[in-house]
């Protein structure tokens, strides 16, 4: 087949689909049906592309659908597929073509499991600890490669996961073991779903995993958009799918059970691990040796248990920052121009970054469209924030993270701050240690940046009111320096509420000043960006995980034999999609060793 990129048609050329934008429950399968494409004219101009007539092409698939809005004509661009009637002659179309960089042979994007020996089957099952992104495709590789995953999952199913979290959404009652950041789909599940990454991709795994995701019931739409999302609600049932074909593969998911130990032999290998069963209160362990470790960066306590059994890891910098909102039809207006509110374009989106002076990035973070923002903390007494939107992105407001990065040099180097984070003895221990790498000019702690989201967190929780409540400010009261007191036009959609106040008493002041030099750059890029009315509430700090949890080039841990660490929160990936394939390179790394 011959690939075909950069085919442009103007907007009227497209065929608009004027059904519902459903989110689920309330789709009909009329709502799932896939969508039509302009394959008449996309043949022309594929043929004219090529230089043959449209008769001699058999077939053609669309791979990838954009849109380019740098013109005020705004068009739709398109990566096409196709096959000739003649097959052999693709190969001299192909070479008439060279160097024509828009014309490329279609590459094989299946994916190929590797060999497996009888020996490996009767090993002990291996372990996947945690069940978002990539623990989930970790658990549906290697059951699907024969092996019968055991995956341990602090959180629940996500059914009960998801009235775990309107209890803090709705009734500021806190689940510690079940919410937007632990339980089944992982923090992924609770957002925009949106499967666009700039990993390099040189196996198409991004393509496997959009392949599960449609088979599990996801829109078949992302197999081609260009930024696809799938949508909290949506996501709900392709988990639970996917959940479901693990199983009947003979593989075992639990819920609510929580790693508390690793258990190492005599040469530092995996055994296996100790578990919590967080129902009962009791404990037991599980031999296994090979442990997929793929945590959540959330998941601080396990990260602390980690470094203590001399797992090897180092801090690295990470952001934060508050989520802003502005009206949807702000964005739409500066991104689409004369074409807002077009029915193929939807709720725009964008991305900004500002280099500010004092030498600090600002940049959108988890960008939401027609989005909400959402209570996402997991620990009692902290207040963090993140956006969530559905498959429709119908809500009123657009919101995303404006985050400033920092490293592990701005965490507080004091006892209490370090205690207050971990206890007095643990947190007492770990101070010492930091204290005396701070001394030997050595790597920082890689703890080092947790103390300082734990105390951002406590203080935005204080703030709020001590009932997760989160603190708030218009944009022109924050230029101001000035505590707003009163709402404007744009009404927070954070659950459970806001309380208004100066977001400067709770960010650390390098923050502060590059973030107030940032939104009036942003307003000169997106009109209306900095308008007085547009409301920022606080704080976003879970941006990425705040350590790298090392691995060897077999992604094994070079210290503890047998454990594969990866994913967001040992800090190789950076959304679903990167989580993912991350999970798939786990799984054959364990059919491979």
């Amino acid at each position: 087949m011959i690939r075909l990129s950069e085919l442009k048609l103007g907007l009227e050329d497209v065929p608009v689909d004027h059904r519902r934008a459903a989110d689920a429950p309330t789709e009909t399968d009329a709502d799932r049906a896939p969508v039509g494409h302009p394959t008449a004219k996309l043949t022309e101009l594929a043929a004219t592309a090529l230089g043959i007539a449209a008769k001699d092409i058999a077939s053609l698939h669309v791979f990838k659908r954009s849109f380019d809005a740098r013109k005020a004509r705004l068009q739709a661009v398109y990566i096409v597929d196709l096959a000739l009637v003649d097959t052999e002659q693709e190969g001299d179309v192909l070479a008439l073509c060279t160097p024509h960089p828009h014309i490329k042979a279609t590459p094989d994007m299946g994916w190929y499991p590797p060999v497996l020996t009888p020996a490996r089957l009767n090993m002990p099952r291996p372990v996947v600890v945690g069940f978002g992104p990539c623990g989930l495709f970790a658990a549906l590789v290697l059951a699907q490669m024969g092996l019968k995953p055991i995956v341990l999952e602090r959180g629940q199913n996500v059914r009960q996961r998801t009235k775990d979290t309107w209890g803090l959404w709705r009734h500021n009652t806190l689940n510690p073991y079940s919410n937007v950041q632990f339980g089944e789909g992982g923090a992924g599940l609770f957002s925009d779903g949106k499967l666009y990454s700039q990993i390099k991709d040189p196996r198409f795994l991004g393509r496997k995993v959009m392949n599960e995701f449609v088979a599990a019931g996801a829109p078949a739409d992302i197999l081609y958009e260009a930024h696809p999302h799938i949508g909290t609600f949506k996501l709900v049932k392709v988990v639970e799918h996917m959940r479901q074909t693990i199983t009947n593969l003979g593989g075992d998911v639990r819920f609510g059970q929580q790693v508390d130990e690793l258990l190492l032999d005599e040469h530092q290998r995996i055994r296996g691990v100790r578990v919590s069963d967080l129902a009962d209160g009791s404990t037991y362990e599980l031999a296994s040796q090979h442990v997929v470790m793929a945590l959540g960066h959330s998941a601080r306590d396990t990260f602390a248990v980690l470094y203590q059994q001399g797992v090897a890891m180092h801090a690295k910098p990470l952001s934060i920052g508050v989520r802003i909102e502005h009206p949807q039809s702000v964005i739409d207006a500066s991104r689409w121009g004369r074409h807002a509110g077009h029915p193929l374009l939807g709720a725009a989106d964008y991305k900004l970054v500002h280099h500010a002076s004092n030498g600090r990035a600002v940049y959108s973070f988890c960008m939401c469209p027609g989005g909400t923002v959402v209570a996402a903390t997991s620990e009692p007494g902290h207040l963090v924030t993140n956006g969530m939107s559905q498959y429709s992105r119908n809500e009123r407001n657009a919101n995303a993270g404006i985050v400033v990065d920092i490293t592990p040099a701005d965490a507080p180097m004091t006892q209490a701050a370090w205690t207050a984070s971990f206890g007095d003895t643990l947190g007492a221990t770990l101070f010492e240690d930091a204290q005396a790498r701070l001394a030997a000019a050595a790597n920082p702690h890689p703890l080092t940046a947790i103390v300082l989201q734990r105390e951002l967190e406590r203080n935005a929780f204080a703030a709020g009111g001590h009932d997760y409540c989160a603190p708030a400010q218009r944009v022109a009261d924050f230029l101001a320096n000035t505590a707003s007191t009163s709402l404007g036009s744009v009404t927070p959609s954070y659950q459970p509420g806001v309380k208004l106040g100066n977001l400067a008493d709770i960010l650390p002041a390098f923050a502060v000043t590059a973030m107030r030099e940032a939104l009036p750059a942003f307003g000169k890029k997106i009109k209306g960006f900095d308008m007085a009315d547009a409301i920022m509430t606080g704080l976003e700090t879970r941006t990425s995980s705040p350590l790298r949890i090392d691995r060897d080039d077999q992604l094994q841990s070079p210290t503890v034999r047998g454990l594969y660490p990866g994913g967001e929160g040992a800090g190789y990936a950076g959304g679903i999609l990167s989580a993912a394939v991350d999970g798939i390179k786990l799984a054959e790394a364990i059919a491979a060793n």
